[in-house]
C-alpha cells in the first residue's frame, strides 16, 4: 500500500503500476542521456588519444627510419671495422709466422749446434771410455807386475834410471854399475871427491804396506807393520854392507823407494826406521825426493866440471882477447876506407852536377855561358883505394 495526498493506492493498481512505469522509463531515459554524455566526453578523449596515438606513431616510424639509416651506417662503419681489424690481423699473423719462422729457424740451428756439440762431447766421453777401458788394463798388468818381485824390482829400475837420466847427463851415471866386491848397483852416480861416487839401490817393500792397509783388526796391523818394519830394516842393512866402500864409494847411499805412499807411510808412521837408515848413512828417497837430490848432485857436478876446465877458460879467454884486438883494428881500416870512400863520392856528385848543368846549357844552345871560363876548379877524379 502507498498513500499518495492523503489517498491510498494498493500497489497493484493500475494507476499505480503505470506511474512506476513512467517513473522508470524516465530514470532510463536519463541514465541513457548520462551514458550517452558520457559515451561522447569519452569518444572525444578517445579520438584525442588516438590522435595522439597516431602522431605518436607517426614519430615512432620516422625512429624507426632514422634508426634504420643509423643501424646502416653502423652496419658499414662495423663492415670497414671488421675489414680493417682482418687486415691488421692478417698482418700481425704474418708478423707473428715470420718471427716464429726465424725463431724456429734460430732454434733448429741451435739444436744442430748443440746435437754437433753433444756429439763431439760424446766422442770425448767415448775417447775417455777408451782411456778408462785401456787405464783399467794397465792397471791389472801393472797389478800383474808389482805382484812378482823380480818384475816389481824391474819397474823400480826402470822408473829410476827414467828419473836419473831426466836429472843428469849421461856421462855422469851408470846403470848396473858393478863394484870391486862383486856387488851390482842399480845406479851408480860419479861424483866428484868429496864425497865421491854415490850409489842408488831401488827397493819396493810392497808386501809388507798392501798388507797393513788391507788389516782390519789391531792384531793383522800389528803383524803386517811388523812385516813392514822387518822389510825396510833388512834393505836398509843390505845397502849398507853392500854399497858403502871405503875408498871406492861415498859413505852414503841412497835407498829409492818407486812409491810416494809408501814413503809418505815410512815418514808417518815408521819414524824410528827413518832414524835408522840416518844412523846407517841409507838415505830413504822417493820419486819425488830423488829428483830433488839428483838437481843438487847436477849442481855440484856442473861447479866440479867448471873448475875441471878453469884453465881452458882461461885459454879460451885469452884466445879471444886477441880476437877481439884484431877485430876493433880491422873495424878501424874500414872505418877509415869508408871514410875516403864518403870523399871521393862527394867529388864525383860535384863533377857530375857540373857536367849536368854543361849539357842543360848545351840543350838551350846558351854558349855565351859556356865560352865565359868557369871560376870553380877542376877537381880529378880518383881511383877508388
Amino acid at each position: 500500500m502507498i498513500a499518495v495526498g492523503g489517498q491510498v493506492y494498493a500497489w497493484n493498481d493500475p494507476l499505480v503500476l503505470g506511474v512506476a512505469v513512467a517513473l522508470v522509463v524516465v530514470l532510463l531515459i536519463l541514465r541513457a542521456s548520462a551514458a550517452a554524455a558520457r559515451s561522447a566526453r569519452l569518444t572525444e578523449t578517445m579520438a584525442a588519444q588516438m590522435g595522439q596515438l597516431g602522431q605518436r606513431v607517426q614519430a615512432l616510424g620516422d625512429g624507426q627510419e632514422r634508426l634504420a639509416g643509423g643501424l646502416h651506417h653502423v652496419s658499414e662503419a662495423q663492415a670497414k671495422s671488421q675489414s680493417a681489424m682482418l687486415q691488421l690481423m692478417e698482418a700481425r699473423l704474418a708478423e707473428v709466422q715470420e718471427r716464429m719462422g726465424e725463431s724456429l729457424t734460430g732454434s733448429a740451428r741451435r739444436t744442430a749446434q748443440s746435437l754437433g756439440e753433444l756429439q763431439e762431447r760424446l766422442k770425448v766421453i767415448d775417447q775417455a771410455q777408451a782411456n778408462i777401458t785401456r787405464l783399467s788394463g794397465d792397471v791389472l798388468s801393472l797389478q800383474d807386475i808389482l805382484s812378482n818381485k823380480q818384475t816389481r824390482g824391474a819397474f823400480g829400475e826402470i822408473q829410476l834410471h827414467d828419473i836419473v837420466s831426466k836429472a843428469l847427463p849421461s856421462d855422469s851415471f851408470t846403470m848396473q854399475a858393478t863394484l870391486s866386491n862383486g856387488r851390482r848397483a842399480d845406479c851408480l852416480i860419479h861424483l866428484p871427491n868429496p864425497p865421491g861416487a854415490i850409489v842408488v839401490d831401488a827397493k819396493f817393500p810392497l808386501e809388507g804396506y798392501e798388507a797393513l792397509r788391507r788389516a782390519e783388526t789391531r792384531d793383522e796391523a800389528a803383524r803386517a807393520a811388523q812385516s813392514l818394519r822387518l822389510s825396510v830394516r833388512k834393505h836398509i842393512r843390505d845397502i849398507s854392507d853392500r854399497y858403502i866402500i871405503e875408498g871406492e864409494t861415498a859413505d852414503s847411499a841412497l835407498m829409492f823407494l818407486p812409491s810416494e805412499a809408501v814413503y809418505a807411510e815410512l815418514h808417518a808412521n815408521f819414524a824410528e826406521l827413518v832414524r835408522e837408515g840416518f844412523n846407517a848413512r841409507v838415505w830413504i828417497v822417493s820419486p819425488t825426493t830423488c829428483m830433488a837430490v839428483l838437481n843438487t848432485m847436477r849442481a855440484i857436478l856442473k861447479d866440479a866440471r867448471m873448475r875441471e876446465q878453469a884453465g881452458a877458460i882461461r885459454r879460451e879467454l885469452h884466445h879471444l882477447s886477441g880476437d877481439m884486438e884484431r877485430l876493433l883494428s880491422r873495424v878501424g881500416n874500414l872505418d877509415r876506407h869508408f871514410s875516403m870512400a864518403s870523399r871521393d863520392i862527394e867529388e864525383i856528385r860535384i863533377s857530375a852536377d857540373k857536367a849536368g848543368k854543361r849539357a842543360r846549357q848545351l840543350d838551350n844552345f846558351d854558349f855565351e855561358e859556356i865560352a865565359q871560363p868557369s871560376a870553380d876548379p877542376i877537381v880529378p877524379i880518383r881511383s877508388p883505394r
